[in-house]
């Protein structure tokens, strides 16, 4: 219990998990994987999925059925990015362990692992062909710049806290959420970093950018912030929920959506002034959600992939 505590927001998934059955990696392509995922992503006209036991799915019609990739690992995968190509993708996980790509996803091969199995990545941030950056527990933070034939390990804070979710605003600017309310900011895709005042000493899963000047923090606990500055201030949003809020995504229509704990759902529609419960069928706990092509809502976590309707 106390080693999986250390793994950032993935434990929070597992533990929920403990006497559970995980099915294998294999599975018929006509139904939807019933197992921990914790990433997605869109990758040209297909979705790609990852999680527990080395698992990586892909799906080619809007995650209505999904196929097994082989990959060179078994330990928990957190988080997948590509590239602007399309082609170049990076997996992170357990067991200090980087995974890439150069056919789109196709096919994965271990690129780089730490001599430290215990450190873990949680997420990770390709900005070209070249440059990507992956960040993990402990402050554990490493980038490359030659697509992955050398990755440097840096220390970009003092603290050794939970690195949990990277995420990109409108004008290139770089954002980073960590535990004991680490929020901080780059302006140089990661070179650099300076921190954003935090508005509680918490956990943040994320922040959200809306523009160039509008962010929303979520975290432990149904803990939400808005700031109009960039982070400079923020105000607190009451929420309907005391539960972890753990993705974000602010859809085409402008409609904000966070979701995190079993019934964990929130929507706004007011550019995120205000958040109200959100009622889906789905009552596990959810890692990440993306938006489809026609306005539904993709959720991967504890159980498995589910496609919820336009919020």
């Amino acid at each position: 219990m106390c080693q999986l505590a250390s793994r950032g927001f993935v434990a929070v998934l597992k533990l929920t998990l403990l006497g559970a059955v995980i099915a294998t990696a294999m599975f018929a392509t006509d139904i939807a994987p019933r197992m921990l995922l914790l990433d997605v992503a869109a990758v040209a006209h297909d979705l790609i999925a990852v999680g527990e036991r080395g698992v990586i799915l892909r799906s080619s019609d809007a995650a209505r059925s999904w196929q097994s990739i082989a990959a060179p690992t078994t330990a928990t995968l957190t988080a997948l990015n590509f590239a602007p190509d399309a082609q170049h993708g990076w997996i992170v996980g357990h067991d200090a362990l980087i995974l890439s790509s150069s056919d789109g996803g196709r096919s994965w091969k271990e690129q780089w692992q730490g001599e430290n199995l215990s450190d873990s990545f949680l997420d990770v941030r390709a900005f070209d062909a070249r440059h990507v950056i992956a960040v993990g527990a402990y402050g554990l933070f490493l980038a490359t710049d030659d697509g992955g034939k050398t990755w440097a390990r840096r220390k970009i804070i003092e603290e050794d806290v939970h690195l949990n979710r990277l995420t990109r605003g409108p004008g290139g600017t770089l954002y980073l959420a960590g535990e004991h309310g680490t929020l901080l900011r780059s302006i140089d895709n990661g070179a650099k970093w300076s921190r954003i005042a935090s508005p509680y000493d918490g956990s943040f899963y994320g922040i959200l950018p809306l523009d160039r000047r509008t962010l929303i923090a979520h975290g432990l606990r149904g803990r939400l912030f808005r700031s109009t500055d960039d982070g400079a201030t923020w105000e607190p949003i009451v929420t309907p929920h005391p539960v972890l809020l753990a993705t974000a995504l602010q859809l085409q229509s402008n409609t904000l959506l966070l979701a995190g704990q079993s019934r964990g759902f929130l929507v706004s529609r007011d550019y995120g002034h205000k958040f109200i419960a959100w009622d889906t069928p789905l009552t596990t706990a959810v890692a990440k959600i993306i938006e489809l092509p026609d306005g539904s809502v993709l959720a991967v976590g504890e159980a498995g992939a589910t496609l919820l309707p336009k919020p």
